[in-house]
C-alpha cells in the first residue's frame, strides 16, 4: 500500500455490493414510510430525521467504501476512526431517524401491532435493554482490541465484515433505549438514560489507556502492511488509543449533555400526555409525612391532601390538629 495522500483518500473507493443492496433496500422502504406519513398525518414527518437517515447512509459509505475504508486496513488509528463511525456516530443518526416509529405510523392497525408486539416482546426487550447492552458494548470494545482479534482481522477478510456487523449492532442497540423519542419498548427515566451512557464510558478509556501505554504491537500486521512508510507498530497504536480515549469519551459526552438537555426539559416542561414520574424524593417525602396508607397521590394537590398531611405531623408530634384546638 503506498503511502496515505489526500488524492488518495479522495480517489481510492470500493464497492461492496452486500452492503450497498441492504442500504437500498432499506432507504427506499424509509421514504416509502415518510410519504405515507405525509398523506395519513396533519403534521409532516419530521425533515430532521430524513436528513439524519442519509447521514448515517453516507457516513457507511465513506466507512466502508472511501480511501478512509482502504487505509482503515494499514493503519491502526484510521480503522479507530472507522470504529467510532460504526458504533457511535452512525447508530445514533439511525436512532434519531425513527425508522420504528416511523413503521408503527405508516404500516396500518396490523402492521403496527405486530411491530408493536416485537419490540415490546420480552426477549426483544432483554436485547434492547440496558442490563444486555451495556455489558455487549464493552464486550465488543474490549474484545476486539485487547486481544489477538485485529491480527486476525487483517488476515481474514470475513472477520472484518462481521466486526463492522457487530459494531453497529452494539451501538444502536445501546443507543435505542438512551437516545431520543424512538420506540423501543422501553420507558427508560432520564436518570436510567443518563447512568447507562456514564457507565458506557469506561470500555473506551480502558481500551483506549491501555493502547496508549502498552509497550509492544498488540496487531503487528498493519505496520507490516505497509512496507516501511507511516508511523511505526507501536506508535500507529498509541494514536489509535488516543483517538479511542478522547474521541470515544469525547463522543459519549455529548451524549451525556444531549440526555440531560432532554431531562430537563421534561422537568421544566413535561408532556401532558404522559404521566409524570413520581421522584424517589417525593416518595420518601410522602411515605414520611402521610404514611403507607396515604389517601393522596400529591401531598400537594389539594385541601383535602393538606389537611391529611396536617394530621400527620400533629401525629408525629404528639400533637392535636389545629383544627381540634378550636
Amino acid at each position: 500500500m503506498s503511502p496515505m495522500t489526500r488524492p488518495d483518500l479522495l480517489s481510492d473507493w470500493t464497492i461492496t455490493p452486500a452492503w450497498w443492496a441492504v442500504m437500498a433496500v432499506t432507504t427506499a422502504l424509509y421514504l416509502i414510510g415518510v410519504r405515507r406519513a405525509a398523506h395519513r398525518s396533519p403534521t409532516t414527518w419530521p425533515v430532521y430525521r430524513t436528513l439524519s437517515w442519509f447521514g448515517a447512509m453516507v457516513i457507511l459509505v465513506v466507512a466502508l467504501n472511501s480511501g478512509v475504508a482502504m487505509y482503515s486496513h494499514h493503519l491502526f488509528w484510521v480503522h479507530m476512526l472507522v470504529h467510532l463511525m460504526l458504533i457511535m456516530v452512525i447508530p445514533l443518526l439511525l436512532v434519531v431517524a425513527q425508522p420504528i416509529r416511523l413503521g408503527l405510523d405508516t404500516l396500518g392497525p396490523t402492521g403496527a401491532q405486530r411491530l408493536r408486539g416485537f419490540m415490546t416482546h420480552r426477549v426483544t426487550r432483554f436485547f434492547t435493554s440496558p442490563a444486555f447492552s451495556v455489558p455487549l458494548y464493552a464486550a465488543v470494545l474490549v474484545g476486539t482490541h485487547l486481544t489477538g482479534f485485529q491480527q486476525a482481522m487483517s488476515e481474514n477478510m470475513w472477520i472484518h465484515e462481521t466486526e463492522s456487523v457487530v459494531y453497529l449492532v452494539s451501538g444502536y442497540l445501546l443507543l435505542l433505549p438512551t437516545i431520543g423519542g424512538e420506540f423501543s419498548g422501553h420507558d427508560l427515566s432520564h436518570p436510567v438514560r443518563f447512568v447507562t451512557l456514564l457507565i458506557s464510558m469506561g470500555p473506551d478509556t480502558l481500551v483506549g489507556v491501555i493502547l496508549m501505554l502498552t509497550d509492544r504491537p498488540i496487531a503487528p500486521a498493519y505496520g507490516e502492511s505497509r512496507m516501511g512508510w507511516g508511523p511505526s507498530a507501536l506508535a500507529d497504536q498509541n494514536i489509535a488509543g488516543a483517538i479511542m480515549w478522547f474521541g470515544g469519551d469525547g463522543l459519549m459526552m455529548l451524549l451525556l449533555v444531549l440526555v440531560a438537555g432532554q431531562w430537563i426539559r421534561a422537568e421544566t416542561h413535561p408532556d401532558p400526555d404522559r404521566p409524570r414520574r413520581q421522584s424517589w424524593l417525593d416518595s420518601a417525602r410522602r411515605s414520611a409525612t402521610m404514611g403507607e396508607d396515604g389517601e393522596s397521590d400529591d401531598i400537594d394537590s389539594d385541601e383535602a391532601a393538606l389537611a391529611a398531611y396536617n394530621a400527620r405531623l400533629a401525629k408525629m408530634y404528639g400533637d392535636e390538629p389545629a383544627s381540634r384546638r378550636r
